[in-house]
């Protein structure tokens, strides 16, 4: 008796729907009652595929556009969608569909970061979506700062305190407010580096900071190291792990400290680590905390493979993706005057294994009380 696609067992029937195209999926699930029984059984889901390679490519296909119509296709599919997809594309192209309360919470807080919490109020979780996503796109392709007119970065000091600052956001140059730190720091004859630390779906976070070659420990700042190289990761750990012990030593790669003493300096501790998921990183960054592969993730980048050292502070700001902006870090400079707000609550989400390092957090300059 020959075997026929219908008389497959389900698994294998959605593996089988999985690897086809989007449209063609569309299709084949109205072909017969199983294939769309299949289709439709959210545990089975052989949306989820397609749906995500058509997400990451950009290059959306007409079906996407009015997915939701499709009753057949399961309503967790659009968590994904609401969560990766460009806010242009969702806000002015495509149809919304209707999701429970618990389900645009969630939407809200795998594509937003938590400082941004703060514009939800009294709304409803899909008019704080919604609401967001339109400011998100309001603010990357035009320089109005009537939502928010003062921009807040943070600074991660050598001293190992925080400082969470803020400036007029009509007049906020990064740039310049980094030349005043370099200034104060006796670093201004030094070039400033810049490292994208995490894409998302509307803004990166972007580290500026100075990399030279050491000449004494007492400059070095060994949070800044923490933050973009997180103890015990490496460059080549591509997958990631739960978690791990390691030995740090805040000399860096140096296991011994000014007098050679190794025991002295080094000390035994318990990191853990997982792949960040609220807000969701975009395909360059998939796998952060963890090395992605494929050229987008430059946190471990080959100057510092030369022995320089991350010295005096590091700044922290955030920048809106949008078509026409910068694509490298040696273009950030002439960028757009497009910033959003970056908080001590935002680090502390893309880097939790921080909490443990830093020691004092300071709302505002100074050294804190």
């Amino acid at each position: 008796m020959p075997t026929t696609l219908e008389s497959l067992p389900v698994e294998l029937i959605a593996t089988i729907l999985g690897e086809l195209d989007l449209a063609s999926l569309v299709k084949v699930s109205c072909l017969s009652r199983r294939l769309r029984h299949v289709a439709s059984d959210s545990s089975l889901n052989p949306w989820r595929r397609p749906i995500l390679q058509t997400l990451a490519s950009g290059n959306y296909e007409q079906s996407l556009y009015h997915l939701s119509i499709r009753s057949i296709v399961p309503r967790s599919n659009w968590i994904d969608i609401l969560a990766l997809a460009p806010p242009g594309f969702l806000l002015f192209e495509s149809s919304l569909p209707n999701l429970k309360a618990s389900e645009w919470e969630e939407c809200f807080r795998k594509r937003f970061l938590p400082g941004w919490l703060k514009w939800k109020k009294e709304n409803t979780w899909r008019v704080s979506y919604l609401k967001m996503l339109y400011r998100v796109w309001h603010r990357a392709y035009t320089s109005c700062t009537t939502d928010e007119a003062w921009t807040k970065y943070v600074v991660l000091n050598r001293n190992g305190s925080v400082n969470e600052l803020e400036s007029s956001s009509r007049g906020f140059s990064p740039m310049a407010i980094f030349a005043e730190m370099q200034f104060q720091s006796n670093l201004s004859h030094l070039t400033p580096t810049i490292r994208v630390v995490v894409t998302f779906s509307d803004v990166r976070v972007i580290a500026i900071g100075v990399l030279h070659m050491r000449r004494s420990s007492l400059t070095d700042n060994h949070n800044a190291r923490a933050f973009l190289h997180p103890p015990g990761i490496e460059a080549t750990d591509a997958l990631g792990v739960n978690s791990r012990v390691l030995h740090d030593s805040p000399y860096g790669h140096e296991r011994d400290g000014p007098s050679g003493n190794n025991n002295q300096y080094s000390c035994s501790i318990f990191v853990s680590y997982n792949k960040l998921t609220h807000p969701l990183p975009a395909e360059s960054h998939r796998n952060y905390p963890f090395y992605t592969p494929g050229g987008g993730d430059r946190r471990w980048g080959s100057l510092e493979e030369q022995g320089l050292q991350w010295v005096g502070g590091l700044m922290f700001v955030e920048v809106p993706c949008c078509q026409g902006m910068w694509k490298t870090e040696s273009e950030f400079g002439a960028s757009w005057n497009h910033f959003a707000s970056f908080t001590w609550q935002d680090l502390l989400t893309i880097a939790p294994w921080m909490k443990e390092r830093v020691t004092k957090v300071i709302d505002g300059p100074g050294l804190g009380i």
